[in-house]
């Protein structure tokens, strides 16, 4: 069959990077894979995967806490805040991403 039809997509640049990084060690090119997406949710009549959003552990679930344990988890914040006990949340996020970028 073939490519005749064009996607213009706008996408996160991160997430188009981290993407490209990972089909670039597989040897799929990008619009092999939308490709391939494409086909999977013709074949299964919906997302071919499940679409949920990650479930946080119960004791940072602020759905679990009483109004007590979720005012007491705040104030700690604040005053590690207070402290200077603080990260630059971009250099987490780096390290993290650094630190699974094989998984």
């Amino acid at each position: 069959m073939s490519k005749t039809a064009t996607l213009n997509l706008r996408v996160n640049p991160n997430v188009k990077e981290r993407a490209e990084d990972v089909l670039s060690r597989l040897g799929i090119p990008m619009s092999t894979a939308i490709d391939i997406y494409l086909n999977q949710i013709s074949l299964t009549g919906g997302i071919p995967f499940e679409v949920t959003l990650p479930k946080a552990p119960d004791e940072i679930n602020a759905d679990y806490m009483s109004d007590d344990q979720l005012h007491e988890k705040l104030q700690r914040g604040y005053d590690d805040i207070a402290c200077g006990r603080v990260h630059d949340a971009g250099e987490a996020f780096a390290e993290f991403w650094e630190n699974h970028k094989d998984e």
